[in-house]
């Protein structure tokens, strides 16, 4: 009896620890990525010369007057035709005094990550202007109190490395207060490194002043900056945008880090071959990269070079394809082959249920590009429908696919002890069989994930369970989240100053 007890006592212990934390994550975030890669030696030569043929002799167009100016001054050319034309050595004078790595600073710097090698990480992106409503499973447009919930839901979730407002508050028309309401919304809800946009340049700075209030004082963000923004100063094909370049400019005047997105269109704003695409794209995000080195040399810049591509017989956005997953995998390992810090999009279904389309695309795309050393891949957690929906169910599903894609990148180590000679012998001639053993045991937490959400039950105990699918489980974690999870992460006093000052709505 005494024996039976101390078994199942045993059993207990063994069953708490495994549903406990592991003392050892067996797939953090910021795992190495790279063995993919889509193109030859070659083939990244004829994109790169080709794209700087392009830069030399078509050159940008509709250059704003400012940036025309600071072009000219460290040695582009005037075409006499309204373009810039930039010679291959100031390209690669751009390239080589670019910053090829740099901190993306949490208000918590526990959460802090180093951007630039080969390190992978998850974050978000998108400006959906429809949520996947919780309870009815209807689209509806998206508000200001989904952001922040979204905002509260991925704050728990451990492989969003970074927080880019996912979607877009539809509620709030001006667009002053919607800047304003959707950086409080990320400093209020999460400590993780944030990301926003800016609709226009006039909006930096009086944010800046609120986000001076959460750093403990005026001056006191740009010092350590844990908001970067997400700029399209290029409109493709091959022309600047004068708004999103004002933008620019004021980032880094006050020290925002910046992500300067090319978001081509394959066969709409850029060529529809594979290889064009890449290189008018590779072309586009040089000439970013140009801009920043002409107002400052070496300021953080995310190469965010995203190859999107559209269904050439409808002209439908299709972010869920295999010319997706290989062309932003192909342009992770342009950027990675430049020392540049990269930026891709994957994880982009255009299922609009949670359903084998919605895990087959995104599993591909993000596995893709994560595999090729992508830095930051943006639209990763959440999105739906072409990127024109958010799910707070597909927040928490993402989340555990990427532990599933950080253990693959973590590979198998290969020691002497992981090669298990003796635990072979001992198992051969003792029990039979590996399990219970010290060697088993020690592996267990070392080597294996452990999903909560994905099913492993076998058919009778899942269907005694409820039968429940994906979506289900997801729809009951993510409500248990929000219901429980509240943060606040200003202070009374300084979520006080901010009412005083802003339209916080």
């Amino acid at each position: 009896m005494q024996k039976n007890s101390n078994k199942r006592a045993g059993r207990s212990k063994r069953i708490e620890k495994r549903l406990a934390k592991p003392i050892i994550d067996p797939c953090p975030p910021g795992q190495k990525g790279g063995a993919y890669k889509p193109l030859s030696e070659d083939d990244i030569n004829k994109i790169y010369d080709t794209s700087v043929n392009l830069l030399e002799n078509l050159g940008i167009g509709e250059v704003p007057k400012r940036l025309f100016e600071d072009l000219i001054a460290i040695g582009a050319k005037d075409s006499g035709s309204g373009r810039v034309l930039f010679p291959k050595s100031l390209i690669e004078e751009a390239i080589s005094k670019a910053a090829k790595s740099f901190t993306l600073h949490g208000r918590d710097e526990n959460r802090s990550i180093e951007v630039g090698g080969n390190s992978v990480y998850f974050g978000t992106g998108g400006a959906a202007v429809q949520t996947l409503d919780l309870d009815n499973s209807k689209y509806r447009p998206s508000t200001l109190e989904d952001l922040h919930n979204f905002t509260k839901l991925q704050d728990t979730l451990a492989n969003i490395s970074w927080y880019t407002r996912c979607c877009v508050a539809t509620d709030v028309p001006d667009n002053l207060d919607l800047d304003v309401n959707t950086a409080y919304a990320l400093i209020k809800n999460t400590t993780k490194p944030v990301a926003t946009s800016f609709t226009l340049a006039e909006h930096v700075e009086p944010i800046v002043n609120m986000l001076d209030i959460a750093a403990g004082g005026p001056g006191e963000f740009s010092k350590r900056p844990f908001l970067k923004a997400h700029i399209s100063p290029l409109i493709s094909p091959m022309r600047y945008g004068e708004d999103a370049v004002d933008v620019v400019y004021e980032c880094i005047k006050h020290n925002i880090p910046i992500s300067c997105i090319t978001a081509a269109q394959a066969g709409a704003t850029a060529p529809a071959t594979l290889a064009g695409f890449l290189t008018q794209s590779l072309a586009e995000t040089l000439a970013s990269l140009i801009m920043v080195h002409a107002i400052k040399p070496g300021f953080p810049m995310v190469f965010s070079n995203w190859p999107l591509v559209i269904d050439l017989r409808t002209g439908a956005f299709s972010g869920g394809s295999g010319e997706t997953a290989v062309l932003n995998a192909a342009s992770a390992q342009l950027s990675n082959w430049l020392n540049l810090p990269s930026g891709v999009a994957c994880s982009m279904t255009d299922a609009k249920a949670i359903d084998a389309q919605y895990g087959m695309e995104k599993g591909i795309t993000s596995f893709a590009a994560a595999s090729a050393g992508g830095n930051l891949i943006y639209e990763s957690s959440g999105m739906t429908a072409s990127l024109l929906g958010v799910s707070f169910e597909a927040f928490v599903l993402d989340d555990e696919m990427h532990s599933n894609t950080y253990r693959a990148l973590r590979g198998i180590e290969v020691n002497e002890d992981n090669l298990g000679y003796n635990a072979i012998f001992d198992a051969v001639l003792g029990d039979g069989h590996f399990l219970g053993g010290h060697h088993t045991l020690e592996a267990m937490e070392r080597d294996y994930f452990y999903p909560k959400l994905a099913d492993r039950d076998e058919p009778k105990t899942w269907f005694d369970n409820g039968a429940e699918d994906a979506w289900q489980r997801a729809r009951t974690h993510a409500k248990k989240i929000l219901a429980s999870h509240n943060p606040n992460y200003l202070s009374k006093k300084q979520d006080k100053e901010i009412r005083s000052r802003f339209n916080i709505l």
